[in-house]
């Protein structure tokens, strides 16, 4: 299959595989068998496409021109693939493990969830494959939509007001500042394509470029910067597999993709490195990363603190952006793999907890891991590469983002990332320590305790994103050669 092919068929199959399931939603075997198949194809054909490419000369492939010289338009490169690579890999593996909470846990709706998700993973695929902003812009709207069911899934109040509030800071941000900062940039420069080394001119105004930046960044409320994070938390109300695919499938990685691609193919890194922005992205990246920490240390609530951790680590991709350097960029893109395993990981475990357990709150999980020692052995794993300790992949984005703030000589920097670990550690490993070292959980007998770990099915997705983030930290190497070119510099013919 040529390149140009796949091009075609990687966006349509998620969207196929969405109507198979509705089709097929009296047969919940066969629709829920759609969702896993989609994903495992829809991976080898990402695979494919990676291994089949040119990337001197790569293809693009033209979906639309509504406007002359403005194409909705496809066409991959290196950290594209890194990102449709992650979603596909993913969403099997978060099918598998609807699969064993939905059913488990009764939940309603789950045609419609199955569907919405299918969607948002075709959404996805078109955002990481994005040739262009105006491209990215429009399915980056169609993945907001598209979730929108998913975080009021349960129909409650509550679910309903985390929805407004999910849907209303996203596309207000979306709409407010960012579809403003492409419109300046296309009357600025009459492109919106991503180009290495960015689209201005050496002539371009730094104090415009400054406040451009700004609007970008803010303008992606799928980042999660402060103030424009709430949306995270309050979409806590969904399901875990919603909040899986929220963390670490598609939302917020989409969000700090969109960052990276418009700091390495709109602005370049010399460009952002050369703006007065520049400091003022780093200062409130790393407020966001210390202040998201230290909520997170204080939230009971096991899914609430991982939400807060989740903010706080996507702004080690912003960090990295910032910091206008060829590791900061690197450390920052592999990043978003590492966390992506990393906190899938731990909100599987969470799923698990609540559906074996039925235990939601921190302070009530006291013993659990003498019970349910899988699952706290998976979090104590996916908790560890997130804090960034070795062998495990989170210990080399951090590293590259050290390295890259040394680069930059922002020793502040340094110190936020080396005291954010801290907190990190903090807030992560008491979870896993209070099921292995206090007592038995309430009710439990002190003697033999039956092992109650959740269905196979919900297992059986932790077990694998744990094992991925020790894999993760064995190839690092190859990662890091793959995205290399990225952050290459620039060179005129």
């Amino acid at each position: 299959m040529t390149p140009e092919l796949l091009l075609t068929w990687i966006p349509l199959l998620p969207f196929g595989a969405a109507i198979g399931v509705v089709l097929a939603r009296n047969h919940p075997n066969l629709r829920d068998g759609i969702s896993i198949a989609a994903g495992v194809i829809l991976f080898v054909l990402i695979a494919a496409l990676a291994a089949n490419l040119d990337w001197e000369a790569p293809p693009t492939l033209v979906m639309a021109t509504p406007v002359a010289g403005l194409s909705l338009a496809l066409t991959p490169e290196p950290l594209g693939i890194l990102f449709a690579l992650i979603a596909s890999l993913l969403w099997p593996i978060t099918t598998v493990y609807a699969v064993g909470y939905m059913r488990t846990n009764r939940e309603h709706n789950q045609t419609r969830f199955y569907a919405a998700f299918a969607v948002s993973i075709a959404a996805a695929m078109c955002i990481a494959l994005a040739g262009n902003m105006l491209t990215l812009f429009v399915f980056y709207e169609v993945l907001s939509i598209s979730t929108y069911p998913l975080v009021t899934h349960a129909g409650t109040d509550k679910a309903k007001r985390a929805g407004r509030v999910y849907l209303g800071l996203l596309m207000g941000t979306s709409i407010g500042f960012l579809l403003l900062a492409m419109i300046w940039t296309w009357s600025l420069t009459g492109t919106l394509d991503f180009t290495a080394g960015g689209v201005f001119g050496d002539d371009t105004d730094s104090g415009m470029l400054s406040v451009l930046l700004m609007l970008y960044v803010l303008g992606t409320g799928k980042a999660a910067v402060m103030p424009f994070h709430r949306w995270l938390p309050a979409a806590m109300v969904a399901p875990t597999p919603v909040s899986a695919l929220l963390h670490a499938v598609a939302v917020v990685k989409a969000g700090v993709f969109t960052v990276v691609k418009v700091s390495v193919y709109i602005f370049g890194i010399d460009t952002i490195s050369a703006i007065a922005a520049a400091d003022w992205l780093l200062a409130l990246s790393g407020f966001t990363i210390i202040a998201a920490s230290v909520i997170a240390l204080n939230k009971d609530n096991l899914k609430a603190r991982l939400a807060y951790s989740t903010i706080s680590q996507l702004s080690y991709v912003v960090l990295g952006c910032a910091l206008a350097t060829s590791m900061g960029i690197i450390g920052g893109s592999m990043h978003i793999a590492m966390h992506a395993m990393g906190k899938i990981t731990l909100f599987f475990c969470a799923g698990a907890i609540y559906t074996a357990a039925h235990k939601t709150e921190i302070s009530q999980m006291d013993g659990l891991g003498r019970v349910m020692p899988i699952t706290y052995g998976a979090f104590l794993i996916g908790a560890l590469s997130v804090i960034g300790l070795p062998p495990l992949g989170g210990s080399w984005s951090k590293w590259f983002l050290l390295v890259g703030a040394a680069d930059a000589q922002q020793m502040a920097m340094i110190a936020v990332l080396l005291v954010s670990s801290l907190l990190n550690v903090a807030y992560l490993v008491p979870v896993a320590a209070r099921g292995f070292y206090r007592g038995p959980p309430s009710g439990a007998h002190t003697g033999h305790v039956a092992i109650r770990e959740a269905p196979l099915a919900c297992l059986v997705p932790l077990c694998l994103t744990a094992f991925g983030c020790l894999l993760l930290f064995v190839y690092a190497d190859a990662l890091y050669a793959f995205l290399l070119p990225i952050a290459a510099p620039a060179t005129t013919p």
